[in-house]
């Protein structure tokens, strides 16, 4: 997998940053609009790869999401995520589970990720077929995850791919695949958190399902939101 220069200089940049700080700005030169940073209340650091496009990751693992169906979903009780995963640089291989994923709602609820069995069930083709014309690269990966491998939880019914409830991740591997949560009550805007349980710790991925205003003012804004977001995680001395 291709890696950008962009997130190179920020893997090399962040390696040793753990705790954020929510609502840090750095104003040297005064932004045109002034982000909090949202708090995960877990050691990482977090990168914005696009509009849609969120990734959190610490010592440990590296997590990144791509996440504009959902946001094209408002209503609907089923959402759809891009999602990509790899350990950092010498973390030993593991099993990683479905139980390790849930979702966090803005209203604080969190939950699970629903069987291959339950997803089906709920005939979630409409959102494959907006998936295919809104949907965002999440092809960013630390340098080290150079080969590509599948996340099956939710296989396509076109593909060859059987449906398994554990993957092998490591170091070497950038996992990709897509993950379903049935939403009691439908998508709502707001704050949300995708849960990720490694090892040894606990990433959590924040993406904000946006409203339309929201959203113009970050493509408005974006080259200076993303400096913000970076400023806030930069390598301390």
């Amino acid at each position: 997998m291709n890696t950008t220069h962009t997130l190179c200089l920020l893997v090399v940049g962040l390696l040793s940053v753990w705790a954020p700080v929510p609502g840090r700005l750095l104003a040297q030169e005064k932004p045109k609009v002034q982000v909090q940073i949202p708090d995960p209340g877990v050691p990482e650091a977090m990168t914005m790869e696009g509009k849609f496009v969120r990734a959190a990751y610490n010592n440990e693992g590296y997590v990144i999401i791509g996440y504009q169906v959902a946001n094209r979903s408002i209503g609907e009780e089923w959402m759809m995520l891009d999602f990509g995963i790899a350990l950092r640089d010498n973390v030993p291989d593991f099993t990683f589970k479905r139980e390790a994923l849930s979702l966090e709602l803005p209203d604080g609820k969190t939950l699970p990720l629903p069987t291959i069995m339950e997803q089906r069930e709920a005939n979630t083709k409409a959102l494959d077929m907006r998936a295919k014309v809104q949907r965002d690269s999440i092809n960013y990966f630390p340098p080290n995850a150079s080969q590509a491998c599948a996340v099956v939880f939710f296989p396509d019914l076109t593909s060859r791919a059987l449906p398994r409830d554990e993957i092998e991740i490591s170091d070497q591997r950038a996992c990709v695949g897509r993950l379903f949560f049935h939403i009691p009550g439908g998508i709502k805007h707001g704050q949300h958190w995708l849960n990720v349980k490694f090892d040894k710790s606990v990433i959590r991925v924040p993406f904000r399902i946006l409203t339309e205003d929201e959203e113009k003012l970050l493509s408005k804004n974006y080259k200076d939101i993303e400096k913000q977001v970076k400023d806030a995680f930069k390598k301390k001395d």
